[in-house]
């Protein structure tokens, strides 16, 4: 008789991570997802708290020990530790040691509920007893020919608290709460003062404009000042043709009947072809809804000044009494001719 396959193998998921696990036998510790999945830690602060969790007792965990370990600052590692003190996964304590010195402890902790839980009832968590210390075996050998006796029960012994230091302990008796609380005086009630109104001032200016006040002007799109038909087709090709170097670009026969004038009055200007169009299509909003629009502000409001007027330039002339070269717009005589002709038609003045 058939038997019917019950184990078929899951169906990989079609997106996220897929765990190939191995089992592990050695070199392994377990974390709890108290840590590995908190919504309150930093990714860094999780990492070092899983390695510290990793780490055996009386391995140094300061700041400096992990700096030289991990390529990560001690500012960093020190911040790390301070998230992780903070919810409650490491308490470090001063304590004192022989010689009047102070040494940090660190304590390390995989579910910080319940390590608080343990430190709100005043004492500290018994240790834990070996099962082979619970029972104490007695000798078996009974009369020659009876049954051996029973072992005696002895009553497993209470866990003895853990040792700590005298500073500790002062601390844990005193913060034991007393079973009758004497009633506490009720603290009698303090006047309060009673706030004299402010002078009513006059209302300032709204900082936020009413919705029926007036929008600031768009700025009006360009024009060139001597329009001619190459300057306006170079400037529909070049808008024509936005769409190979920005795709988003990709604009309408009348978007671009409109926006010619624009772009005839940035080449009238002297801007070259790809400096306009880099000038107006450079660094988009994502996504992109209204393409001409855009270029209708760049246009309007990126325009370049217009050039320096040139200065006219006189040209030279020849003189025609003394063939010496001087500017004028027309030729003829050179200041010096002219007025030595001048003294020769006229009395001089200086009576030469």
């Amino acid at each position: 008789m058939d038997t019917q396959q019950v184990s078929a193998p899951s169906r990989a998921p079609s997106a996220g991570v897929v765990h190939i696990n191995i089992r592990l036998t050695d070199g392994y510790t377990v974390i709890s997802n108290r840590l590995s999945q908190h919504r309150g830690l930093s990714l860094l602060a999780i990492g070092l708290g899983t390695y510290i969790q990793s780490l055996p007792d009386g391995w140094r965990i300061g700041v400096k020990a992990l700096a030289a370990r991990f390529p990560e600052s001690e500012v960093r590692i020190a911040a790390a530790l301070r998230e992780l003190e903070q919810h409650g996964f490491l308490r470090r304590t001063r304590e004192r040691v022989g010689g009047g010195r102070l040494a940090t402890r660190t304590e390390s902790y995989n579910h910080p509920e319940a390590a608080v839980r343990g430190r709100g009832r005043g004492r500290p968590a018994a240790p834990v007893v070996p099962a082979a210390a619970r029972a104490v075996p007695v000798a078996a050998a009974g009369p020659a020919g009876g049954p051996a006796p029973e072992p005696a029960r002895v009553p497993e012994p209470e866990p003895e608290p853990a040792r700590v230091p005298e500073s500790v302990r002062v601390a844990v008796l005193e913060s034991e709460p007393v079973r009758a609380p004497l009633p506490e005086p009720e603290p009698e009630p303090v006047p309060v003062p009673v706030p004299v109104p402010a002078p009513a001032l006059a209302p300032g200016p709204r900082p936020v404009p009413t919705p029926t006040a007036p929008r600031k002007p768009r700025v009006p799109l360009p024009a060139p000042q001597r329009p001619t038909e190459g300057l306006y087709a170079a400037a529909a090709g070049l808008l024509a043709g936005l769409h190979r170097t920005a795709p988003p670009f990709l604009l309408s026969e009348e978007d671009v009947r409109g926006l010619v004038p624009g772009v005839a009055a940035w080449l009238e200007r002297g801007a070259r072809p790809d400096a306009v169009r880099a000038a107006i299509t450079d660094d988009p909003p994502v996504p992109l809804r209204h393409p001409a629009k855009l270029l209708r502000h760049r246009l309007a409001t990126l325009i370049p000044p217009p050039p320096p007027a040139a200065v006219p330039v006189v040209p030279l002339q020849n003189c025609d009494d003394c063939d010496r070269a001087f500017r004028s717009s027309v030729p003829g005589r050179c200041r010096g001719c002219r007025d030595a002709r001048a003294c020769a038609d006229e009395p001089c003045p200086t009576g030469a």
